[in-house]
């Protein structure tokens, strides 16, 4: 073998195992309800509100996500009339309903009765003294963390007073 080929494969070689041990980028909120599965409905909103690049901004944000599920419960064709240009302000005060801004971890709740100020302006009453409820939603996993956030699943779409 010629002393080219052997230079090229070690340094093939070495940077393959130096690629290799870097750490893989952390998801963000909107990338890990992505991944998820479950949050479609949640996606194509922050989509159709124009909070993509919100949501994958710095943060931290604390997001109460519905799963598609909860987005089912509403009447029959409440998804789809929120999601007409004509009522994306209505649709941005019910998403920013759902976060508060900065980490709150489960723990850093835990066993206690609190208001929250959501991103939308008005507050969110949250219960943890038995399990995790949000303005009537039960979270149904809590604590699922992204690179600028957490995500608590719930199972109801939580509105604000408007």
């Amino acid at each position: 073998m010629t002393a080219l080929k052997k230079t090229v494969i070690a340094t093939v070689t070495a940077a393959a195992f130096a690629l290799a041990t870097l750490p893989a980028k952390a998801a963000d909120i909107v990338d890990t309800a992505v991944s998820a599965g479950s949050f479609k409905t949640l996606v194509a909103a922050v989509q159709a509100a124009g909070l993509v690049e919100t949501l994958k901004g710095e943060g931290p944000f604390t997001v109460f996500a519905p799963t598609d599920d909860a987005f089912a419960k509403l009447p029959a064709g409440t998804v789809d009339d929120l999601l007409k240009p004509e009522n994306k302000e209505k649709l941005v005060a019910i998403l920013t309903y759902h976060v508060v801004p900065g980490k709150v971890m489960s723990t850093d709740i835990a066993g206690k009765e609190m208001e929250v100020a959501s991103v939308q302006g008005d507050t969110i009453d949250v219960n943890a003294t038995s399990g995790v409820m949000v303005d009537g939603a039960t979270v149904t996993q809590a604590d699922i963390e992204a690179d600028n956030g957490v995500i608590h699943v719930i199972d109801t779409v939580i509105m604000p007073g408007m």
